[in-house]
C-alpha cells in the first residue's frame, strides 16, 4: 500500500521559498558542492535561528528563511551610490521579499494576519521593540560575521569597515553579541572587531 504524503501550509511555503532561492544565478562552493548563493544564505539563517531560539514560531521561521529572497533580481547597482541609495535599496528589497512571502503564505492557506506578520518581520519593523524582529536581525548579523565578514573586510577601507561593525553591533541583542564574540575569526578580522568595539560610542 502506498503511503500518502502529508504536507502542511508551513512545509508548502518553506519549500516554495527554497525553490525561489534555487533560482539565484550566483553560484558559490560550500564543502566542495556548487549551490545557489541565496539558498546557502537561507540555510545559514535558519541554522542560527535554531541556535538562538529553541521554539521559534512557524511565522518567524518563514520570515528568517525569506530574509534575502530573490535579491539578485533587484541589483544594488540599479540604485545611486552612497548611503541614501543603499538604504533605499535595502528598503525595496525587504518590502519585495515581504510581499512575496505573504503571497505564498496566503496561497498556502495562512490567515491574512499571519501573512502580514511575516512581512512585517522581514521588513524589520519595530526593531529593538519586537522580539521576533530582533531575533531575525540577530541571525542576519551573526551570519554576516561568521560567513561573509572576512571577505567583505578585504574590499572596504578600514575606517569605514570599523563603522560598519559598530553599526552592526548596535543592532544586535546582548545575547547575540556574546555569540558573536565566540565566533572563530582570523587574527585580522578579530583585530578589526576589537578595534571597532573599543572605539564604539558609549
Amino acid at each position: 500500500m502506498t503511503r500518502a504524503f502529508t504536507t502542511t501550509p508551513f512545509i508548502t511555503v518553506f519549500d516554495a521559498l527554497d525553490d525561489l532561492h534555487r533560482g539565484d544565478p550566483r553560484i558559490v562552493e560550500v564543502d566542495g558542492e556548487a549551490e545557489p548563493r541565496e539558498l546557502v544564505y537561507a540555510r545559514r539563517m535558519s541554522a542560527w535561528l535554531e541556535h538562538i531560539d529553541s521554539e521559534p514560531s512557524d511565522i518567524l521561521r518563514l520570515a528568517v528563511r525569506a530574509q534575502h529572497l530573490e535579491r539578485w533580481q533587484l541589483p544594488r547597482a540599479d540604485y545611486t551610490e552612497g548611503r541614501v541609495g543603499y538604504l533605499t535599496w535595502r528598503r525595496d528589497q525587504s518590502r519585495r521579499a515581504g510581499e512575496t512571502t505573504a503571497r505564498l503564505m496566503r496561497e498556502a492557506g495562512y490567515a491574512e494576519a499571519d501573512a502580514e506578520r511575516a512581512a512585517r518581520i522581514i521588513r524589520k519593523q519595530d526593531l529593538k521593540r519586537d522580539a521576533e524582529v530582533q531575533t531575525l536581525e540577530d541571525c542576519a548579523c551573526l551570519v554576516f560575521l561568521e560567513n561573509y565578514f572576512a571577505d567583505f573586510s578585504r574590499t572596504i577601507e578600514r575606517d569605514h569597515l570599523i563603522r560598519i561593525v559598530q553599526k552592526t553591533w548596535r543592532k544586535m541583542s546582548p545575547g547575540a553579541r556574546e555569540l558573536a564574540l565566540a565566533l572563530p575569526m582570523s587574527e585580522t578580522s578579530a583585530a578589526i572587531v576589537q578595534e571597532a568595539l573599543a572605539d564604539a560610542p558609549a
